[in-house]
């Protein structure tokens, strides 16, 4: 997997690509990145890369030139991509523009882009890009969330850490599986040293050694949590058959003693 960041700070990218298990897995192959300044591309001495919006209105709106030459500079083709040449590969890249309107950005889609052989991630600022260059260069608009940043860069970071750590390789898979959003349910409560912290202690059943036991809490826990943090995963997790007959008995009988002791 390459991640290619187009920005006008290329160096916080380059930051977060240069520590911790991002860091290890570019050094061992598993994964690469290339930073690319946006401002390089303007041709003026100024190295201008936005102006205003045409039709009035606050803020200032990213160039669209600077932008499309940037793209092109990293093998980014105009869509519908022609008929690659001799010795190139068929896939275009996928090219991905951060936006507040865009996609919304969920584990599910993070898994899906963490099949691409690469994915271009357009960091705008300002009030935007140009839409020109997303109708010619770009194949999907993401949000992180229902909110508003004042850049693509902090946006981008949460794709790219949400998606490497999901490439094959990068972290080990027993690590993935019992995750918040594996099987739609939230992770379950988790505890290390010491046994007691102020005056709480650890959960007995965990010090107990019985395997069993310690699953069967963990999905309940799982389920407890969920069903009163995010009713709405339990919901979809129903709708699409996710749940096994064990973990369908828990749900029903937390949602029955929820609504005996809000009836009490």
């Amino acid at each position: 997997m390459k991640y290619t960041v187009l920005s006008l700070f290329p160096e916080i990218a380059d930051s977060f690509f240069a520590a911790s298990i991002m860091a290890k897995a570019v050094n061992r192959g598993i994964l690469a990145y290339q930073s690319v300044n946006i401002r390089d591309f303007a041709r003026d001495r100024h190295h201008t890369c936005d102006d205003a919006p045409y039709g009035g209105g606050a803020g200032m709106l990213m160039l669209a030139e600077p932008l499309g030459l940037a793209l092109e500079s990293v093998g980014v083709r105009r869509k519908p991509a022609p008929p690659a040449a001799a010795g190139e590969g068929l896939r275009r890249k996928r090219v991905i523009n951060l936006s507040p309107s865009g996609r919304p950005f969920n584990q599910d889609l993070a898994r899906e882009l963490a099949q691409e052989e690469e994915l271009v991630l357009l960091c705008g600022r300002y009030e935007g890009i140009d839409q020109r260059i997303i109708d010619l260069y770009v194949d999907e608009e993401i949000s992180v969330g229902d909110y508003v940043l004042s850049s693509g860069e902090v946006a981008a970071l949460a794709v790219i850490d949400a998606t490497y750590r999901l490439v094959d390789s990068v972290i080990k898979a027993e690590s993935l599986e019992e995750e918040s959003f594996s099987g739609n349910l939230l992770e379950y409560p988790q505890y290390t040293r010491p046994e007691v912290y102020d005056t709480l202690r650890v959960p007995e059943i965990l010090l107990s050694g019985h395997h069993e036991n310690i699953r069967r809490w963990r999905l309940q826990k799982q389920v407890e949590k969920t069903l009163a943090l995010r009713p709405d995963l339990i919901r979809a997790g129903e709708e699409k058959g996710l749940f096994d007959k064990e973990t369908a008995q828990i749900i029903a009988e937390l949602r029955g003693q929820n609504e005996r002791d809000q009836s009490d």
